[in-house]
């Protein structure tokens, strides 16, 4: 992989926030919200140096390799976001390590990441984040601030896990949040509301915008419907 860093970062003891593509797009879209939100400023930039996947455009392939970018506004540093997670777990191992560096850098105060989990609840348009953190003091510390702690044992799985035990090795506090949801295949931007409603409760940082994933959620759950209306036309039987 390689890394280019293309100016150096005004920040003072920032906060990370770092997360990539998962089920339902969750993590990435955070990060990409959080980048267009700040009008943060890319400083440096991860590629791949081989293709993880082409795209068959009907005789011919094309392909971009993966690119994972940093920028910084309003004191924080932002990670990832955009498409993909790293394919091998050389590569995992590479990206968390140069995040871990990054952070150590500029002294970040404490790294968040991010993600989705997969809920039976019947929570509708509201659906919940819970967190789990690199440390019990930390996690007493979120739950006096009215956080709620993930509920059950699991393995968190690609960078949005991983990155949670690299800081604890490195010494870096680390909180994990991560929001329900049900269709794993779908954007899920209320789930994204649901994060950055917690994140704002967690860095005392008002992050401006937010009701714009409210319009995305609506436009998705229409799509959705007229899919599903579509779907029961086609299979009805035809007079």
């Amino acid at each position: 992989m390689e890394i280019n860093q293309v100016r150096e970062p005004e920040v003072n003891r920032p906060i990370m926030i770092a997360a990539m593509q998962d089920m339902g797009n969750v993590g990435s879209i955070v990060i990409d919200f959080l980048k267009k939100s700040l009008k943060a400023i890319p400083f440096r930039f991860i590629c791949s140096n081989y293709p993880n996947y082409v795209m068959d455009r009907g005789g011919y392939i094309e392909f971009n390799p993966e690119r994972w970018d940093y920028c910084y506004g309003e004191n924080m540093i932002l990670f990832g976001g955009g498409y993909g997670q790293p394919q091998s777990t050389e590569e995992l191992v590479y990206l968390c390590n140069d995040v871990m560096e990054v952070a150590k850098k500029y002294s970040a105060q404490i790294i968040y990441t991010c993600g989705a989990f997969h809920s039976e609840s019947n929570f509708g348009k509201n659906p919940r984040t819970y967190a789990t953190t690199n440390s019990q003091a930390l996690t007493e510390q979120i739950t006096r601030l009215g956080i709620s702690k993930t509920e059950r044992p699991s393995y968190i799985t690609g960078f949005n896990g991983s990155i949670l035990g690299f800081s604890k090795i490195n010494g870096i506090k680390a909180i994990g949040l991560y929001a329900e949801i049900q269709e794993p295949q779908i954007p899920q931007y209320r789930s994204v509301k649901s994060i950055i409603q917690v994140l704002e409760k967690l860095t005392y940082h008002k992050i401006d915008g937010i009701n714009e994933l409210d319009v995305m959620g609506e436009a998705v759950d229409k799509e959705m419907e007229r899919i599903r209306r579509q779907q029961t036309e086609d299979s009805s039987p035809k007079k």
